[in-house]
Protein backbone atom coordinates (compact mmCIF):
# COMPACT_ATOMS: atom_id res chain seq x y z
CA UNK A 1 0.00 0.00 0.00
CA UNK A 2 2.94 2.19 -1.21
CA UNK A 3 -0.43 4.43 -2.69
CA UNK A 4 -1.13 5.25 1.66
CA UNK A 5 -0.78 8.74 3.13
CA UNK A 6 -0.08 6.72 6.07
CA UNK A 7 0.23 9.30 8.83
CA UNK A 8 -3.50 10.33 7.41
CA UNK A 9 -4.38 6.66 6.91
CA UNK A 10 -3.89 5.04 10.34
CA UNK A 11 -4.44 7.31 13.05
CA UNK A 12 -7.98 8.04 13.03
CA UNK A 13 -8.28 3.77 12.62
CA UNK A 14 -6.32 4.19 15.67
CA UNK A 15 -8.98 6.30 17.70
CA UNK A 16 -11.37 4.66 16.38
CA UNK A 17 -10.37 1.61 17.78
CA UNK A 18 -9.15 2.69 21.00
CA UNK A 19 -12.65 4.67 21.02
CA UNK A 20 -14.25 1.13 21.04
CA UNK A 21 -11.62 -0.29 23.31
CA UNK A 22 -12.26 1.78 25.87
CA UNK A 23 -16.72 1.83 25.68
CA UNK A 24 -16.00 -1.97 26.09
CA UNK A 25 -13.49 -2.50 28.87
CA UNK A 26 -15.20 0.36 31.18
CA UNK A 27 -19.20 1.25 30.47
CA UNK A 28 -19.42 3.12 32.70
CA UNK A 29 -16.32 5.68 33.00
CA UNK A 30 -17.28 5.53 29.21
CA UNK A 31 -20.37 6.83 29.59
CA UNK A 32 -20.02 9.36 32.39
CA UNK A 33 -16.65 10.74 30.36
CA UNK A 34 -18.59 11.01 27.36
CA UNK A 35 -21.91 12.48 28.87
CA UNK A 36 -19.64 15.03 30.71
CA UNK A 37 -17.41 15.95 27.44
CA UNK A 38 -21.08 16.24 25.62
CA UNK A 39 -22.00 18.72 28.30
CA UNK A 40 -19.30 20.75 28.50
CA UNK A 41 -19.31 21.15 24.13
CA UNK A 42 -22.81 22.32 24.40
CA UNK A 43 -22.66 24.85 27.57
CA UNK A 44 -19.66 26.19 25.66
CA UNK A 45 -20.11 26.33 22.10
CA UNK A 46 -23.39 25.67 21.67
CA UNK A 47 -24.31 28.90 20.40
CA UNK A 48 -21.30 28.71 17.92
CA UNK A 49 -23.38 26.02 15.89
CA UNK A 50 -26.95 27.87 15.53
CA UNK A 51 -24.46 30.93 15.28
CA UNK A 52 -22.65 29.99 12.20
CA UNK A 53 -24.90 27.82 11.03
CA UNK A 54 -27.05 31.44 10.06
CA UNK A 55 -23.72 33.32 8.96
CA UNK A 56 -23.13 30.98 6.22
CA UNK A 57 -26.68 31.25 4.87
CA UNK A 58 -26.06 35.15 4.70
CA UNK A 59 -22.70 34.47 3.34
CA UNK A 60 -24.20 32.19 0.52
CA UNK A 61 -26.88 34.72 -0.27
CA UNK A 62 -24.15 37.60 -0.50
CA UNK A 63 -22.22 35.56 -2.77
CA UNK A 64 -25.00 34.10 -5.21
CA UNK A 65 -25.22 38.14 -6.52
CA UNK A 66 -21.04 38.98 -6.01
CA UNK A 67 -19.22 39.19 -8.92
CA UNK A 68 -17.84 35.69 -7.99
CA UNK A 69 -20.97 33.79 -9.03
CA UNK A 70 -20.00 34.10 -12.71
CA UNK A 71 -16.72 32.46 -12.03
CA UNK A 72 -16.46 28.80 -13.51
CA UNK A 73 -15.22 26.57 -11.24
CA UNK A 74 -11.61 24.82 -12.60
CA UNK A 75 -11.55 28.03 -15.13
CA UNK A 76 -13.16 29.31 -18.37
CA UNK A 77 -12.78 26.21 -20.27
CA UNK A 78 -13.67 23.25 -17.70
CA UNK A 79 -16.00 21.08 -19.19
CA UNK A 80 -18.56 19.62 -16.61
CA UNK A 81 -18.40 16.07 -15.01
CA UNK A 82 -22.21 15.38 -14.91
CA UNK A 83 -25.06 16.58 -16.64
CA UNK A 84 -27.20 19.11 -14.06
CA UNK A 85 -30.23 16.39 -13.27
CA UNK A 86 -27.59 13.90 -12.38
CA UNK A 87 -25.58 16.75 -10.54
CA UNK A 88 -28.85 17.44 -8.49
CA UNK A 89 -29.40 13.88 -7.94
CA UNK A 90 -26.09 13.36 -6.71
CA UNK A 91 -25.88 16.74 -4.22
CA UNK A 92 -29.24 15.98 -2.92
CA UNK A 93 -29.18 11.95 -1.77
CA UNK A 94 -25.41 11.88 -0.75
CA UNK A 95 -26.13 14.72 2.00
CA UNK A 96 -29.40 14.99 4.46
CA UNK A 97 -31.59 13.19 2.42
CA UNK A 98 -30.83 9.73 4.49
CA UNK A 99 -31.76 11.49 7.89
CA UNK A 100 -35.34 12.34 6.55
CA UNK A 101 -36.44 8.87 5.66
CA UNK A 102 -35.56 8.22 9.41
CA UNK A 103 -36.61 11.29 11.22
CA UNK A 104 -39.21 12.90 8.53
CA UNK A 105 -42.22 11.31 10.08
CA UNK A 106 -41.04 10.31 13.92
CA UNK A 107 -39.36 13.96 14.91
CA UNK A 108 -42.48 15.77 14.15
CA UNK A 109 -44.55 13.49 16.86
CA UNK A 110 -42.13 14.89 19.07
CA UNK A 111 -42.44 18.30 18.93
CA UNK A 112 -46.21 17.97 18.68
CA UNK A 113 -46.23 16.22 21.59
CA UNK A 114 -43.66 18.17 23.88
CA UNK A 115 -43.00 21.66 22.47
CA UNK A 116 -40.65 23.35 24.42
CA UNK A 117 -42.41 26.64 24.49
CA UNK A 118 -44.55 27.40 27.79
CA UNK A 119 -47.08 28.73 25.45
CA UNK A 120 -48.11 26.10 23.35
CA UNK A 121 -49.88 23.63 24.78
CA UNK A 122 -49.18 20.01 23.74
CA UNK A 123 -51.46 18.94 20.69
CA UNK A 124 -52.54 22.04 19.94
CA UNK A 125 -52.95 23.60 16.44
CA UNK A 126 -49.95 26.24 17.58
CA UNK A 127 -48.15 23.16 18.31
CA UNK A 128 -48.61 21.65 14.84
CA UNK A 129 -47.69 25.03 13.29
CA UNK A 130 -43.99 24.63 15.81
CA UNK A 131 -43.33 21.21 14.84
CA UNK A 132 -43.65 21.19 11.12
CA UNK A 133 -41.88 24.73 11.30
CA UNK A 134 -38.92 23.29 13.05
CA UNK A 135 -38.84 20.14 10.65
CA UNK A 136 -37.80 23.07 7.81
CA UNK A 137 -35.49 24.80 10.17
CA UNK A 138 -33.64 20.93 10.65
CA UNK A 139 -33.87 19.58 7.55
CA UNK A 140 -33.64 22.12 4.58
CA UNK A 141 -31.26 25.67 4.13
CA UNK A 142 -30.08 25.36 7.34
CA UNK A 143 -28.38 22.44 7.09
CA UNK A 144 -27.50 22.33 2.69
CA UNK A 145 -25.62 25.57 3.53
CA UNK A 146 -23.07 23.80 5.82
CA UNK A 147 -22.20 21.49 3.56
CA UNK A 148 -22.42 24.23 0.44
CA UNK A 149 -19.85 26.42 2.11
CA UNK A 150 -17.40 24.10 2.54
CA UNK A 151 -17.74 22.72 -0.67
CA UNK A 152 -18.18 26.27 -2.75
CA UNK A 153 -14.49 26.99 -1.09
CA UNK A 154 -12.90 23.36 -1.60
CA UNK A 155 -14.35 23.42 -5.38
CA UNK A 156 -12.69 26.94 -6.08
CA UNK A 157 -9.36 25.81 -3.56
CA UNK A 158 -8.48 22.38 -5.57
CA UNK A 159 -9.54 23.26 -9.35
CA UNK A 160 -8.81 27.01 -9.20
CA UNK A 161 -5.74 27.49 -6.66
CA UNK A 162 -4.78 23.81 -7.47
CA UNK A 163 -4.13 23.44 -3.86
CA UNK A 164 -4.29 19.49 -2.31
CA UNK A 165 -7.21 16.96 -2.39
CA UNK A 166 -7.23 17.32 1.58
CA UNK A 167 -9.50 19.23 3.77
CA UNK A 168 -6.53 21.70 4.96
CA UNK A 169 -7.69 23.28 1.19
CA UNK A 170 -10.48 24.83 3.56
CA UNK A 171 -8.29 26.72 5.27
CA UNK A 172 -7.91 30.31 4.26
CA UNK A 173 -3.46 30.61 3.99
CA UNK A 174 -2.08 33.27 1.38
CA UNK A 175 1.11 32.23 0.48
CA UNK A 176 3.39 28.95 -0.23
CA UNK A 177 1.29 25.26 1.03
CA UNK A 178 0.55 24.66 4.39
CA UNK A 179 2.83 23.14 7.03
CA UNK A 180 2.40 19.14 5.96
CA UNK A 181 1.96 18.45 9.72
CA UNK A 182 -0.89 20.86 10.20
CA UNK A 183 -2.53 19.55 6.85
CA UNK A 184 -2.24 15.75 8.12
CA UNK A 185 -3.91 16.91 11.66
CA UNK A 186 -6.09 18.56 10.28
CA UNK A 187 -7.50 15.81 7.80
CA UNK A 188 -6.76 12.91 10.89
CA UNK A 189 -9.52 14.84 12.35
CA UNK A 190 -12.16 15.21 10.02
CA UNK A 191 -11.76 11.57 8.59
CA UNK A 192 -12.81 10.62 12.60
CA UNK A 193 -15.15 13.22 12.68
CA UNK A 194 -16.63 11.61 9.60
CA UNK A 195 -16.64 8.04 10.66
CA UNK A 196 -18.54 9.15 14.14
CA UNK A 197 -20.94 10.85 11.60
CA UNK A 198 -21.78 8.14 9.16
CA UNK A 199 -21.55 5.70 11.97
CA UNK A 200 -24.62 7.66 13.56
CA UNK A 201 -26.65 7.93 10.20
CA UNK A 202 -25.61 4.32 9.09
CA UNK A 203 -27.67 3.02 12.43
CA UNK A 204 -30.51 4.87 11.97
CA UNK A 205 -30.29 3.48 8.45
CA UNK A 206 -30.25 -0.20 10.11
CA UNK A 207 -33.08 0.71 12.53
CA UNK A 208 -35.44 2.08 9.32
CA UNK A 209 -34.96 -1.14 7.50
CA UNK A 210 -35.15 -3.27 10.36
CA UNK A 211 -38.66 -1.85 11.03
CA UNK A 212 -39.74 -2.43 7.49
CA UNK A 213 -38.15 -5.85 7.75
CA UNK A 214 -40.58 -6.54 11.18
CA UNK A 215 -43.48 -4.55 9.52
CA UNK A 216 -43.28 -7.17 6.15
CA UNK A 217 -41.95 -10.03 7.70
CA UNK A 218 -42.79 -9.75 11.51
CA UNK A 219 -38.66 -10.08 12.02
CA UNK A 220 -38.02 -9.13 15.48
CA UNK A 221 -35.12 -6.81 16.22
CA UNK A 222 -32.14 -8.32 17.29
CA UNK A 223 -28.22 -7.91 17.38
CA UNK A 224 -28.29 -10.51 14.71
CA UNK A 225 -30.39 -8.72 12.25
CA UNK A 226 -28.66 -5.76 13.21
CA UNK A 227 -25.03 -7.42 11.82
CA UNK A 228 -26.64 -8.99 8.91
CA UNK A 229 -28.55 -5.89 7.72
CA UNK A 230 -25.39 -3.60 8.44
CA UNK A 231 -23.18 -6.35 6.62
CA UNK A 232 -25.40 -6.06 3.34
CA UNK A 233 -25.85 -2.25 3.63
CA UNK A 234 -22.13 -2.10 3.98
CA UNK A 235 -21.14 -4.18 1.10
CA UNK A 236 -23.85 -2.25 -0.62
CA UNK A 237 -21.64 0.92 -0.43
CA UNK A 238 -18.14 -0.49 -0.28
CA UNK A 239 -19.47 -2.38 -4.00
CA UNK A 240 -20.80 0.91 -5.15
CA UNK A 241 -18.08 3.06 -3.76
CA UNK A 242 -15.74 0.83 -6.06
CA UNK A 243 -17.49 1.35 -9.33
CA UNK A 244 -16.61 4.84 -9.16
CA UNK A 245 -18.64 8.06 -9.70
CA UNK A 246 -19.60 7.51 -13.57
CA UNK A 247 -20.82 4.19 -12.56
CA UNK A 248 -22.37 3.29 -8.95
CA UNK A 249 -22.79 6.54 -7.38
CA UNK A 250 -24.22 8.55 -10.14
CA UNK A 251 -27.11 5.61 -10.92
CA UNK A 252 -27.69 5.12 -7.94
CA UNK A 253 -28.43 8.85 -6.96
CA UNK A 254 -30.46 8.83 -9.62
CA UNK A 255 -32.71 5.91 -9.39
CA UNK A 256 -33.26 7.64 -5.26
CA UNK A 257 -33.79 10.86 -6.68
CA UNK A 258 -36.90 9.57 -8.65
CA UNK A 259 -37.58 6.99 -5.88
CA UNK A 260 -38.32 9.78 -3.50
CA UNK A 261 -40.34 11.86 -6.02
CA UNK A 262 -42.76 9.43 -7.26
CA UNK A 263 -42.97 8.08 -3.40
CA UNK A 264 -44.17 11.77 -2.81
CA UNK A 265 -46.26 12.39 -5.06
CA UNK A 266 -48.13 8.96 -4.85
CA UNK A 267 -48.28 9.67 -0.77
CA UNK A 268 -49.43 13.14 -1.33
CA UNK A 269 -52.37 12.65 -3.64
CA UNK A 270 -54.05 9.20 -2.07
CA UNK A 271 -53.29 10.35 1.81
CA UNK A 272 -54.88 13.68 2.46
CA UNK A 273 -53.68 16.13 0.00
CA UNK A 274 -56.07 19.15 1.38
CA UNK A 275 -55.03 18.73 5.10
CA UNK A 276 -51.23 18.37 4.19
CA UNK A 277 -51.34 21.83 2.38
CA UNK A 278 -53.21 23.85 5.23
CA UNK A 279 -50.22 22.46 7.40
CA UNK A 280 -47.59 23.11 4.97
CA UNK A 281 -48.47 26.20 4.46
CA UNK A 282 -49.06 26.82 8.32
CA UNK A 283 -45.37 25.51 8.80
CA UNK A 284 -44.01 27.76 6.08
CA UNK A 285 -45.28 30.97 7.41
CA UNK A 286 -43.95 30.48 10.71
CA UNK A 287 -40.75 29.10 9.22
CA UNK A 288 -40.21 32.30 7.44
CA UNK A 289 -41.21 34.68 10.81
CA UNK A 290 -39.70 32.81 13.22
CA UNK A 291 -36.27 31.81 11.24
CA UNK A 292 -33.99 34.58 12.52
CA UNK A 293 -35.02 34.35 16.32
CA UNK A 294 -34.73 30.56 16.41
CA UNK A 295 -31.35 30.16 14.45
CA UNK A 296 -30.02 32.56 16.51
CA UNK A 297 -32.04 32.07 19.70
CA UNK A 298 -32.80 35.38 20.50
CA UNK A 299 -36.36 35.73 22.43
CA UNK A 300 -37.39 32.30 20.83
CA UNK A 301 -38.77 31.10 24.12
CA UNK A 302 -37.43 27.76 23.30
CA UNK A 303 -35.78 25.89 26.38
CA UNK A 304 -32.02 25.28 26.29
CA UNK A 305 -32.07 21.96 26.80
CA UNK A 306 -34.37 20.86 24.26
CA UNK A 307 -31.73 23.28 21.92
CA UNK A 308 -29.13 20.86 22.71
CA UNK A 309 -30.59 17.50 22.46
CA UNK A 310 -32.54 18.77 19.10
CA UNK A 311 -31.12 21.75 17.30
CA UNK A 312 -27.44 21.60 18.20
CA UNK A 313 -27.34 18.23 17.94
CA UNK A 314 -28.40 18.28 14.09
CA UNK A 315 -25.75 21.31 13.54
CA UNK A 316 -23.18 19.29 14.91
CA UNK A 317 -24.13 16.38 12.92
CA UNK A 318 -24.22 18.04 9.65
CA UNK A 319 -20.65 19.47 10.96
CA UNK A 320 -19.42 16.17 10.94
CA UNK A 321 -20.25 15.10 7.67
CA UNK A 322 -19.25 18.57 5.79
CA UNK A 323 -15.64 18.66 5.60
CA UNK A 324 -15.70 15.10 3.58
CA UNK A 325 -18.78 15.73 1.98
CA UNK A 326 -16.90 19.09 1.13
CA UNK A 327 -14.42 17.30 -1.19
CA UNK A 328 -16.48 15.24 -2.76
CA UNK A 329 -19.32 17.77 -3.44
CA UNK A 330 -16.43 20.39 -4.91
CA UNK A 331 -14.67 17.40 -7.08
CA UNK A 332 -18.18 16.72 -8.72
CA UNK A 333 -19.29 20.54 -9.59
CA UNK A 334 -16.31 21.08 -12.04
CA UNK A 335 -17.24 23.09 -14.77
CA UNK A 336 -20.30 25.09 -13.43
CA UNK A 337 -20.40 28.47 -12.26
CA UNK A 338 -20.62 29.42 -8.38
CA UNK A 339 -23.95 30.74 -9.05
CA UNK A 340 -25.16 27.15 -10.39
CA UNK A 341 -23.13 25.56 -7.37
CA UNK A 342 -25.17 27.90 -5.12
CA UNK A 343 -28.25 26.72 -6.89
CA UNK A 344 -27.55 22.84 -7.22
CA UNK A 345 -26.10 22.53 -3.55
CA UNK A 346 -28.21 24.86 -1.88
CA UNK A 347 -31.79 26.37 -3.48
CA UNK A 348 -32.77 23.09 -5.34
CA UNK A 349 -32.37 20.75 -2.58
CA UNK A 350 -33.49 22.78 0.28
CA UNK A 351 -36.86 23.08 -1.72
CA UNK A 352 -36.63 19.35 -2.25
CA UNK A 353 -36.47 18.83 1.37
CA UNK A 354 -39.44 21.31 1.93
CA UNK A 355 -41.63 19.17 -0.63
CA UNK A 356 -40.88 16.03 1.65
CA UNK A 357 -41.25 17.30 5.11
CA UNK A 358 -44.95 18.65 3.98
CA UNK A 359 -46.05 15.18 2.40
CA UNK A 360 -44.65 12.92 4.77
CA UNK A 361 -44.38 15.42 8.13
CA UNK A 362 -47.80 16.81 6.87
CA UNK A 363 -49.41 13.50 6.76
CA UNK A 364 -48.05 11.78 9.93
CA UNK A 365 -49.18 14.90 11.81
CA UNK A 366 -52.77 14.55 10.28
CA UNK A 367 -53.12 10.51 10.82
CA UNK A 368 -52.09 10.99 14.27
CA UNK A 369 -54.40 13.50 14.50
CA UNK A 370 -57.88 11.37 13.48
CA UNK A 371 -56.22 8.35 14.67
CA UNK A 372 -56.36 9.59 18.39
CA UNK A 373 -52.50 9.71 18.85
CA UNK A 374 -51.76 6.25 17.77
CA UNK A 375 -48.98 7.03 15.88
CA UNK A 376 -47.20 8.41 18.99
CA UNK A 377 -48.32 5.89 20.46
CA UNK A 378 -46.22 3.31 17.96
CA UNK A 379 -43.46 5.55 18.64
CA UNK A 380 -43.16 4.94 21.78
CA UNK A 381 -44.35 1.42 22.13
CA UNK A 382 -42.12 0.35 19.21
CA UNK A 383 -39.23 3.18 18.59
CA UNK A 384 -38.96 5.60 16.25
CA UNK A 385 -38.48 2.92 12.88
CA UNK A 386 -41.86 1.75 13.05
CA UNK A 387 -43.51 5.70 12.50
CA UNK A 388 -43.38 5.93 8.54
CA UNK A 389 -44.44 2.31 8.31
CA UNK A 390 -47.14 2.98 10.82
CA UNK A 391 -48.19 5.93 8.68
CA UNK A 392 -48.00 3.58 5.78
CA UNK A 393 -50.60 1.40 6.69
CA UNK A 394 -53.19 3.98 7.49
CA UNK A 395 -53.42 4.96 4.12
CA UNK A 396 -54.06 3.16 0.95
CA UNK A 397 -51.67 0.61 -0.92
CA UNK A 398 -49.34 0.16 1.52
CA UNK A 399 -48.69 -3.25 0.49
CA UNK A 400 -46.96 -1.49 -2.15
CA UNK A 401 -45.59 1.76 -0.59
CA UNK A 402 -44.19 -0.21 2.59
CA UNK A 403 -41.70 -2.44 0.38
CA UNK A 404 -41.45 0.61 -2.34
CA UNK A 405 -39.96 2.42 1.03
CA UNK A 406 -38.02 -0.36 2.60
CA UNK A 407 -35.99 -0.34 -0.74
CA UNK A 408 -35.40 3.50 -1.07
CA UNK A 409 -34.42 3.54 2.37
CA UNK A 410 -31.75 0.79 1.63
CA UNK A 411 -30.11 3.19 -2.04
CA UNK A 412 -30.59 6.24 0.13
CA UNK A 413 -27.94 4.83 2.57
CA UNK A 414 -25.65 3.18 0.27
CA UNK A 415 -25.75 6.27 -1.84
CA UNK A 416 -24.51 8.85 0.86
CA UNK A 417 -22.03 6.07 2.35
CA UNK A 418 -20.14 5.22 -0.99
CA UNK A 419 -19.71 9.39 -1.88
CA UNK A 420 -17.88 9.73 1.27
CA UNK A 421 -16.04 6.85 1.43
CA UNK A 422 -15.17 7.98 -2.18
CA UNK A 423 -13.75 11.03 -0.84
CA UNK A 424 -11.96 9.56 2.10
CA UNK A 425 -10.20 7.05 0.15
CA UNK A 426 -9.02 9.88 -2.12
CA UNK A 427 -7.94 12.03 0.86
CA UNK A 428 -6.03 8.66 2.52
CA UNK A 429 -3.89 8.38 -0.75
CA UNK A 430 -1.22 10.45 -2.57
CA UNK A 431 -2.31 12.77 -5.17
CA UNK A 432 -2.74 12.21 -8.75
CA UNK A 433 -1.94 13.71 -11.49
CA UNK A 434 -5.29 13.18 -12.74
CA UNK A 435 -8.13 14.95 -10.08
CA UNK A 436 -10.59 12.61 -11.13
CA UNK A 437 -8.92 9.76 -11.00
CA UNK A 438 -10.46 7.27 -8.01
CA UNK A 439 -8.46 6.16 -4.93
CA UNK A 440 -8.13 2.43 -4.68
CA UNK A 441 -10.32 -0.75 -4.33
CA UNK A 442 -8.28 -1.68 -0.68
CA UNK A 443 -8.73 1.58 0.35
CA UNK A 444 -12.89 1.78 -0.25
CA UNK A 445 -12.73 -1.59 1.40
CA UNK A 446 -11.00 -0.95 4.57
CA UNK A 447 -12.68 2.51 5.24
CA UNK A 448 -16.31 0.86 4.72
CA UNK A 449 -15.28 -1.92 6.84
CA UNK A 450 -14.23 0.39 9.50
CA UNK A 451 -17.28 2.62 10.10
CA UNK A 452 -19.55 -0.68 9.14
CA UNK A 453 -17.44 -2.52 12.56
CA UNK A 454 -18.26 0.55 15.10
CA UNK A 455 -22.02 1.04 13.89
CA UNK A 456 -22.37 -2.55 14.52
CA UNK A 457 -20.57 -2.29 17.75
CA UNK A 458 -21.99 0.92 19.38
CA UNK A 459 -25.42 -0.04 18.02
CA UNK A 460 -25.53 -3.93 19.43
CA UNK A 461 -24.49 -2.49 23.13
CA UNK A 462 -25.41 1.47 23.70
CA UNK A 463 -28.45 2.17 21.28
CA UNK A 464 -28.76 4.35 19.02
CA UNK A 465 -28.39 6.75 22.15
CA UNK A 466 -24.86 6.58 21.82
CA UNK A 467 -24.26 7.21 18.20
CA UNK A 468 -26.07 10.28 18.62
CA UNK A 469 -23.41 11.24 21.29
CA UNK A 470 -20.31 10.43 19.47
CA UNK A 471 -21.71 12.13 16.31
CA UNK A 472 -21.51 15.83 18.20
CA UNK A 473 -18.44 14.64 19.32
CA UNK A 474 -17.01 14.44 15.55
CA UNK A 475 -18.97 17.68 14.72
CA UNK A 476 -17.15 19.18 17.28
CA UNK A 477 -13.78 20.04 15.45
CA UNK A 478 -15.37 19.88 12.24
CA UNK A 479 -17.16 23.29 13.27
CA UNK A 480 -13.77 24.82 13.26
CA UNK A 481 -12.62 23.64 10.03
CA UNK A 482 -16.07 24.73 8.11
CA UNK A 483 -15.81 28.52 10.21
CA UNK A 484 -12.71 28.66 8.73
CA UNK A 485 -13.71 27.84 5.12
CA UNK A 486 -16.10 30.55 5.49
CA UNK A 487 -13.65 32.70 6.17
CA UNK A 488 -11.74 31.32 2.88
CA UNK A 489 -15.16 32.38 1.12
CA UNK A 490 -15.15 35.92 2.38
CA UNK A 491 -11.82 36.52 0.93
CA UNK A 492 -12.59 35.26 -2.29
CA UNK A 493 -15.40 37.68 -2.43
CA UNK A 494 -13.13 40.55 -1.73
CA UNK A 495 -9.71 39.66 -3.13
CA UNK A 496 -10.36 38.10 -6.97
CA UNK A 497 -7.00 38.76 -8.02
CA UNK A 498 -5.13 37.48 -4.86
CA UNK A 499 -6.89 34.44 -5.51
CA UNK A 500 -7.32 34.34 -9.24
CA UNK A 501 -10.08 32.27 -9.46
CA UNK A 502 -10.80 32.02 -12.83
CA UNK A 503 -7.52 31.24 -14.90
Amino acid sequence: MKHLRKNVFYPPILLIFCTILFSQINNDLFSSSISKLNAWILENFGFLFSWSSFFFLVLLLITYFSPLAQVKIGGKNAKPLLSKSRWFAISTCTTIATGILFWGCAEPLFHYANPPISTISPTSDASMGFSISTMFMHWSFTPYAIYCVAGLVFALSFYNLKRKFSVASLIPFQLGRINKTVESTIDVICLYSLILGMSASLGAGIYSIIGGLNEVFDIPKSNFLIGCVGAFIIFSFILSAISGLQKGIKWLSTINIMGFILLAIFIFFISYPLDILKIAFSGITEYLITFPQRSLNIGSGISQTWRYDWSIFYWANWFAWAPIAALFLGKISKGYTVRQYINFNLILPSLFAILWISIFSGATLHANLISENSLFETMTTAGEEAVMYGLLNKISFSNITIPITLILIYISYVTAADSNISAMSSMSEKEKSNSTQEASILTKIIWGLVIGGLTYIMLSTKGIDGIRILSLFGGFPALFIIIFASISLVKFLFNKKLTNLDP
